[in-house]
């Protein structure tokens, strides 16, 4: 009876049920627009921060991360080996790396940068350095000869494949190191900053040009999945030395949690205004429509409707009026996600997106949580705000309807 009644009364004004479906719908279809914006950035960001030598987790010297030079090396990686192969989840992938800093230069040029030996055959899968090569090839187990370069920074030293590159730095001898390679492939990473930071050696001659043996500064892995971070790096800290440090990437990159934490933040805050701005109209619209009908009301009282009951019809009209803005809000919502799917290309703002960490390419998406998160938002808040003009149309009398007319 409720249902068919509150039904029906919704459409007995369908300019106004219209107005209050298109206030539903644009608020829901702007919170779950946001939301994917803010998810694909906040991927864009970490995908990039993962990628770029950091990992999932890292394993070093207890003293590298303070203090990254040779001297704060893992003399004897075997036992280390042997944990990460046993202990590691299926699907994971890890690699040996001597990350030190050190100069790179040429006859035109000079500048610092970060060296990097990988070993080959596995720091593909690691990192970005295999999947932005766009001239020559990546490295391969004996290229104890040739180094990779970004695109950078090959740019600023006027440099091209196969020409040579002078790299320098501190030995495990404590003199300076220095040694010349061949350039067998540029890549271009999403950020400039990577091209110009990053120079690629493989392990072993990296081993050779800082006479460090076999020793390395770290061990980085790759996880299948993200929420096995905290277990894994609790498994490995269980098993490893005191002389050791298991990192995650949260440790390791304490600024890009703290940016996707704040993006978090100004998602409930987007939630809250378009919120407030669609409940404006609601209640607005809603204690029209209870005003306008007030002979109605006044008349139901007076052949004895209880007040609960009245109430209970304005909010079953309310909650019709929500069910359906947010199906079609959903619907919109999904639809624009749909149609960004091929992802925002944001080159446009290329410095500016470098800067917070972003790629040139921003893909929205939707979560689950998300979308339960802003229907339930709108439902429950919705149900709250139109509360008033229900308990003011349960508080009309037959007298104030006959004062009305």
């Amino acid at each position: 009876m409720h249902l068919l009644l509150s039904w029906r009364n919704i459409w007995r004004n369908p300019k106004r049920t219209l107005i209050i479906l298109l206030a539903v719908i644009i608020g829901a279809w702007s919170m779950l627009a946001f939301s994917a914006l803010s998810r694909g950035i906040m991927a864009s960001v970490l995908s990039n921060a993962l990628n770029t030598l950091t990992g999932h987790i890292q394993v070093q010297a207890e003293k590298y991360r303070d203090d990254p030079v040779v001297e704060n090396r893992i003399n004897t990686p075997g036992p280390l080996k042997n944990i990460l192969d046993n202990h590691l989840p299926k699907g994971s992938v890890w690699g040996f790396r001597i990350q030190v800093g050190g100069v790179a230069s040429n006859a035109r040029n000079a500048q610092s940068i970060t060296i990097v030996g990988i070993e080959p055959q596995k720091e593909a899968s690691l990192s970005f350095y295999a999947d932005m090569m766009t001239q020559g090839d990546i490295l391969t187990p004996g290229d104890d000869k040739e180094i990779i370069v970004g695109k950078a920074l090959a740019d600023t030293f006027e440099t091209k494949l196969g020409r040579k590159i002078l790299l320098m730095s501190q030995g495990a001898d404590q003199e300076t190191a220095s040694r010349a390679f061949r350039i067998k492939g540029i890549f271009k990473a999403e950020l400039e900053a990577t091209e110009k930071q990053f120079v690629f050696i493989s392990l072993s001659a990296a081993q050779k040009m800082l006479k460090m043996n076999t020793a390395v500064t770290n061990a980085a892995v790759k996880l299948p999945d993200l929420e096995l971070v905290g277990p894994v790096a609790q498994t490995l800290s269980d098993q490893l030395p005191r002389d050791m440090s298991v990192l995650t990437w949260q440790q390791l990159l304490p600024l890009v949690k703290g940016y996707i934490s704040m993006f978090d933040s100004f998602m409930l805050l987007w939630y809250v205004v378009g919120f407030l701005a669609m409940a404006f109209g609601l209640v607005n619209t809603m204690l029209m429509a209870v005003l306008e009908r007030t002979r109605e009301f006044g008349l139901l009282k007076a052949l004895g409707m209880k007040p609960a009951r009245i109430i209970i019809n304005v909010l079953l009209e309310c909650l019709f009026l929500l069910i359906m803005g947010l199906l079609a809000g959903n619907l919109l919502g999904a639809a624009t996600v749909s149609a960004l799917s091929g992802g925002i290309d944001l080159s446009f703002l290329a410095q500016g997106s470098e800067f917070f960490g972003m790629g040139n390419r921003v893909f929205p998406f939707l979560i689950a949580r998300d979308i339960i998160s802003v229907n339930l938002v709108i439902l429950v808040l919705g149900l709250l705000v139109c509360l008033y003009p229900a308990v003011k149309a349960g508080c009309i009398t037959p007298k104030d309807a006959m004062a009305k007319a």
